[in-house]
């Protein structure tokens, strides 16, 4: 709550190291009291699945370059490209079905399927979490292995249910809103 206290300038270096994020930094207590945040937290609200995460700043050790980690870890887009940090914040997700877009993030064709995926993840935000996994990172081969994909079958479009598992998976010559659309809504009937 303090706007020039050691913490709200190590927000504020984190801030302007994460320009894609919007920030803010309030220390009126009308404004804390209606988000429900206690002084010296970092509250990140996440649009995409209507969820936040809180920070204590209270706890010692708490810096920039940990704030950093928080924000990282538990930031959501409207696509939100598959790694070991964002993952915690993807298994931590309110949304129980995920749409995963595994896919040669290398690709000359892939800014071009992005445009596509993101365009569908308007249609369907707040009720499934568009995520982008790409197919060349070591670290998303097993997510690749456990669709029973091999890199040829790619780009491919996997949809699972966290509850019980259940997935399906399509794979696709071409991404587009069109294909997108009809197999989310053929997994949500």
């Amino acid at each position: 709550q303090e706007p020039e206290s050691s913490e709200a300038s190590q927000f504020r270096l984190v801030a302007g190291g994460i320009p894609e994020v919007p920030f803010g930094l309030s220390t009126s207590s009308a404004v804390l009291a209606h988000y429900g945040v206690a002084a010296n937290t970092i509250t990140l609200f996440r649009r995409v699945d209507n969820d936040r995460r809180d920070m204590d700043l209270n706890s010692k050790g708490v810096d920039a370059e940990k704030m950093t980690r928080f924000v990282r870890m538990n930031e959501l887009r409207l696509v939100t490209e598959y790694n070991p940090v964002t993952a915690i914040g993807v298994m931590q997700s309110s949304l129980q079905l995920h749409l995963l877009l595994i896919t040669d993030k290398m690709s000359p064709k892939h800014p071009g399927r992005m445009h596509s995926y993101r365009a569908a993840a308007e249609q369907f935000k707040g009720k499934i979490l568009f995520i982008m996994v790409d197919s060349n990172l070591k670290s998303n081969e097993h997510t690749v292995a456990y669709f029973k994909l091999k890199k040829s079958q790619l780009p491919a479009l996997a949809i699972f249910h966290t509850p019980d598992e259940e997935h399906d998976v399509l794979t696709l010559d071409e991404v587009s809103v069109e294909h997108v659309r009809d197999f989310c809504n053929q997994f949500l009937q």
